[in-house]
């Protein structure tokens, strides 16, 4: 929360500029001097930590505007979606003011820098910016400007009494924003939020509003493709609904019904980019995205292979049993999974946090896994096959669990036996073919053989795994404790590394930062509640996050965004340092 103007630490914006006057030219570290808090009049500016030298990390600042300066409309954040649509959209526009009125960098190092956590095409709570009942905060990074070792004050006054109050009054008042923009802006958001809430009531776990755009620009790039051969997305007759948005009346589209949903097609026809696209609908988008009216069920979890992995003690009977060597499959461990051991154990993970919905591509799974054919089961019997292959299992999935499937499949028809539904993609169009494969099954029938063992789905993925505190030590030998993230996929955890590069729904490295912290939250409460098993404790510290707050639990960290628990957990199941205890079955 913002600290009050009459608190007596606070000294004025004059105060300022006597005290970087007196530290110019001296050794870097005497901008220590600098470190509190100062009055603007119409903010507050507070230099919360200092770096040691140019090449250090930069310094970090906060800015409080009084609700009363700021002047939003009440209407503006009178829900969490409207508020969450705000945040970002201020947060947008400090970043855009600082490119404009940050020219150029001044001196070594990260002189002259100035950068917030702005975020990218999905709109995700950040600790960035966080609005207090009409006030606004901004958490920011300060290189403070430097010759060498020695301080530049004409650049420090340039920065902290200029540019840096200009790029304020610019982005966080509403009388200096387009507030046409901002309010389409929050409508957005708000629409979005509304469509996903709707999924559930109308039996739906996805819906791709018509005119969506759908493919990116390349795969590093991913904003929407500017290209005549774009084609925007048409719902087929058959699959069509109409769901009411707060602020767009009815929006038309595709709904995707419970069950299990087969993607077919031909090579480059927009299966995959149909997919991806319903792997990214569990967040909000920016206006202008395209796929701003793409929503799938929060729940939703993109399964793969990830041949090396490790896996602890998670129970991949139900697909995976009798391993040479009489190697036990209930509690299956390994640091280096192969791609039917890896793909078993990220869908029994992912129903373990709690996913309903299982996105899969064939593209990336494991073969034998996904299928075995008739004259495969002809060849090579039952009893010499460990793996139930996943067609086998799907259908329990949904009966039993209420977990639907949808995957995209292009060369095994074998899967449209146990569809309920078909859609085919035809030059980047959706077309509903589910009684012609049924058509199609009835006339040319397989001959392979259903292949089940006995353990049900439901038994092991509700089992539960208590890890054990030593898990989670996060220490560099004697060194405090240490936790960074390298890009979007990697956490260095004390010594180790969790790599991440396949959970594909991350999409943020400030989420990869929260994972962290997080992890290491989770871990404090595992050394007290040792008879927790992992859902258990995943649930606590995110109920613990709606109570106080992302950087509350993160121990006052800045630049996160907030994670799924899903992805939290798979984090944590990737870690090499992870040992659990089962529960008895």
């Amino acid at each position: 929360m913002t600290q009050p103007v009459t608190e007596r630490s606070l000294r004025s914006a004059e105060d300022l500029d006597r005290l970087i006057g007196r530290i110019s030219g001296k050794g870097y570290k005497a901008y220590e001097d600098l470190r509190g808090g100062y009055d603007f009049g119409d903010f507050l500016l507070f230099l919360e930590r200092i770096q040691g030298d140019p090449f250090a990390s930069p310094s970090r600042a906060r800015v409080s505007v009084p609700a009363e300066v700021a002047s939003f409309e009440p209407a503006l954040w009178r829900n969490q979606a409207r508020l969450l649509a705000l945040e970002d959209f201020l947060a947008r526009a400090f970043s855009r003011a600082i490119r404009s009125e940050i020219r150029e960098r001044r001196g070594m190092g990260s002189s002259g820098l100035i950068a917030i956590d702005a975020g990218g095409q999905e709109v995700l709570k950040r600790t960035a910016l966080e609005i207090h009942d009409g006030c606004v905060e901004a958490r920011f990074a300060v290189g403070l400007p430097a010759f060498g070792r020695r301080i530049d004050g004409e650049g420090a006054r340039e920065m902290l009494l200029r540019a840096l109050p200009a790029l304020v009054r610019r982005s966080l008042v509403a009388k200096s924003l387009d507030l046409g923009a901002l309010a389409g802006h929050v409508r957005a958001i708000e629409d979005q939020q509304a469509l996903r809430g709707a999924l559930a009531g109308l039996g739906l776990v996805a819906f791709i509003a018509d005119g969506s755009l759908l493919p990116r620009q390349s795969g590093v790039d991913p904003r929407p493709l500017k290209s005549a051969d774009a084609v925007p997305f048409k719902s087929p007759p058959e699959l069509a609904v109409k769901i009411p948005a707060p602020n767009g009346g009815e929006v038309s589209g595709m709904g995707i019904p419970r069950g299990i949903t087969l993607i077919v097609g031909g090579g480059f026809h927009g299966k995959s980019t149909l997919l991806s696209a319903l792997a990214l609908g569990i967040y909000d988008h920016i206006p202008g995205d395209g796929r701003e009216r793409v929503v799938s069920n929060p729940a939703t979890v993109k399964i793969r292979a990830e041949d090396g992995r490790r896996v602890e003690k998670v129970d991949i009977s139900p697909f995976i049993d009798g391993l040479p060597l009489g190697r036990p499959t209930r509690a299956f461990s390994t640091d280096n999974a192969s791609g039917s051991t890896s793909q078993a154990a990220n869908i029994m993970e992912a129903l373990e946090a709690g996913a309903e919905v299982l996105l899969v591509d064939e593209d990336t799974s494991a073969t034998n896994f996904m299928i075995r054919d008739a004259r495969m089961q002809a060849l090579i019997p039952k009893s010499c096959e460990p793996i139930t292959p996943f067609v086998d299992r799907v259908v329990e999935l949904k009966e039993d669990l209420g977990v639907s499937t949808i995957l995209v499949m292009g060369g095994s028809g074998d899967y449209l036996e146990v569809a309920d539904q078909v859609i085919a993609m035809v030059e980047y169009e959706p077309r509903v073919l589910t009684n012609r494969a049924r058509t199609i099954v009835a006339e040319i029938p397989t001959r392979r053989q259903r292949e089940r063992p006995g353990r049900p789905l439901r038994e092991a993925a509700l089992r539960g795994r208590r890890p054990h505190p030593s898990s989670f030590d996060a220490r560099r030998g004697r060194r405090e404790v240490k936790i960074s993230v390298k890009g979007l996929h990697t956490i260095l955890y004390g010594t180790t590394a969790i790599e991440l590069e396949g959970l594909e729904q991350l999409v943020d490295p400030s989420q990869t930062r929260a994972i962290g912290a997080l992890i290491h939250a989770l871990g404090e409460r595992c050394s007290g509640q040792s008879a927790s098993d992992l859902r258990e404790l995943l649930g606590a510290v995110f109920e613990e996050i709606g109570r106080k707050g992302l950087r509350a639990v993160c121990g006052g960290l800045q630049d996160l965004a907030m994670p799924r628990l899903l992805e939290v957990g798979a984090a944590i199941n990737r870690m090499r340092t992870l040992k659990v205890a089962l529960e008895k079955k």
